[in-house]
């Protein structure tokens, strides 16, 4: 009996051990991956230690803290702009077809607080924007001066056409202005960006009126063919919208930054493809680079967190994120996907860069935010420090008076004491004189 009981007893010490050895095996001293209590690992979890279940906002991480790409410095990360609506400020929006521009050129209308808000008139397209006390545009936009320079004219018909518009509107009995010109724009994942051109299209969009102006001429019928031969391209199926060879959809985010000059313009015969390639690439980077300010699509309160610190100008209503876009109901296969990406190879390299740059100067913003925080609390609390100083100091000096002053007093009241001592004494001592004599004569008027 006494055996049997000892091997039921020897069974659970056994697996008792067997657990422990076993534990020390996967989770040795000084391990992190199995600690137990709350928010931490399991040993046996769904999700492994070493695998974040949720990426960090990088917007809520100090700068700096990631191994930079494409090794940004503090200036490209820091910008601030000291915006002069009421001198000779220009804010130039460089309108890409289907990366929200629509939505965003009316924030930049009718939702930012202004000294002198734009005049929309109910039935017109665009809006009046002068400055306080001037009859000038602030703002070249499709809403504020309509498409000046083209219908949703690129980099290189901007910057070569707006100074000249801008002259021209002017007075012609007003000296020129050198203006400054704030150049900026929004851009939008590449794949949902030609998914939502093609659907466009598909409704009967062709912006025929665009100008393609570059080194002061359109592109010629060879250098820039037409996809479609009837008034339009409706109904236009994916796979033909992605099989004609000059299709402008195609890189067209990376081709509307670019300074075309460099690469011939429209002339593709000017150089190798992949020289092409590589020029018009480096060029959308460094201008947007050099850009006041950017914002991506996908990420709407960061636009506008982005703008406003930006240029100082502070919107009246918050941005609102729609997914729900007609790119987004789209469904395509990887094949499709993968062509759609050969195809705008640039536009995704550019887009690379863009977010990268994007989310680390939201990122450097909020750095800024939080130093100027605690620099504001700083200051308050020395300002608090100072004030009660300046109250408890005249207390003490009632408590603790001069010492010269306490001299002073007591000096003078032992003189009144010792004058007033000294005055009696004397009265004291001449009236016995006075009665010694007083009874002299007495004694010799008697005899």
């Amino acid at each position: 009996m006494d055996d049997k009981s000892n091997k039921l007893l020897l069974v659970p010490v056994l697996t008792v051990l067997f657990v422990m050895i076993g534990y020390q095996y996967i989770c040795p001293a000084g391990s992190t991956s199995c600690r137990f209590g709350n928010g931490e690992s399991f040993p046996f979890s769904k999700y492994p230690a070493d695998v974040k279940r949720e990426s960090p906002d990088p917007d809520e991480d100090a700068p700096f803290r990631f191994p930079s790409k494409y090794n940004f410095t503090r200036e490209d990360l820091y910008r601030h702009v000291d915006f002069e609506i009421k001198g000779n400020d220009v804010i130039v929006f460089l309108h890409i077809q289907k990366t929200g521009g629509t939505t965003f050129g009316r924030h930049l209308v009718r939702n930012i607080h202004l000294e002198r808000p734009c005049d929309c008139r109910s039935g017109q397209k665009k809006c009046t924007c002068h400055r306080p006390g001037k009859a000038e545009s602030w703002l070249f936009s499709r809403f504020s001066t309509g498409w000046s320079c083209g219908l949703h004219a690129d980099w290189t018909e901007l910057t070569n056409c707006v100074p000249a518009v801008m002259n021209k509107k002017q007075k012609k009995d007003a000296p020129l202005n050198r203006r400054n010109f704030y150049y900026i724009t929004l851009l939008r994942d590449p794949v949902s960006r030609y998914l939502s051109e093609w659907k466009h299209v598909q409704r009967g969009a062709t912006w025929k009126t665009a100008l393609h102006m570059c080194d002061g001429r359109p592109p010629t019928p060879d250098e820039l063919p037409a996809c479609y031969s009837s008034e339009d391209w409706t109904g236009v199926s994916l796979e033909e919208f992605m099989a004609c060879p000059s299709n402008l959809a195609n890189n067209r985010q990376t081709r509307m930054l670019a300074d075309l000059s460099l690469v011939g313009c429209y002339n593709l015969s000017s150089m190798s493809e992949e020289r092409r390639a590589e020029l018009l690439l480096s060029s959308a980077k460094r201008n947007l680079l050099r850009m006041a300010f950017f914002g991506l699509t996908e990420f709407q309160r960061k636009t506008q967190f982005l703008f406003e610190r930006t240029f100082g100008l502070h919107f009246i209503t918050a941005f609102t994120q729609i997914n729900g876009t007609r790119a987004a109901g789209v469904t395509v296969g990887t094949p499709t996907r993968r062509r759609i990406e050969e195809l705008n190879a640039l536009d995704m390299q550019l887009y690379e860069y863009a977010r990268e740059l994007f989310s680390r100067r939201v990122q450097y913003c909020h750095h800024q935010e939080r130093q100027e925080e605690r620099e504001r609390k700083r200051q308050q609390r020395r300002r608090m420090k100072e004030q009660k100083a300046s109250q408890i100091q005249p207390q003490e000096d009632d408590e603790r008076k001069d010492p010269d002053q306490e001299n002073t007093e007591l000096t003078g009241v032992t003189e009144d004491y010792s004058s007033q001592v000294l005055r009696t004494t004397a009265r004291n001592e001449v009236i016995p004189q006075c009665n010694l004599r007083n009874l002299t004569f007495l004694s010799q008027t008697e005899q």
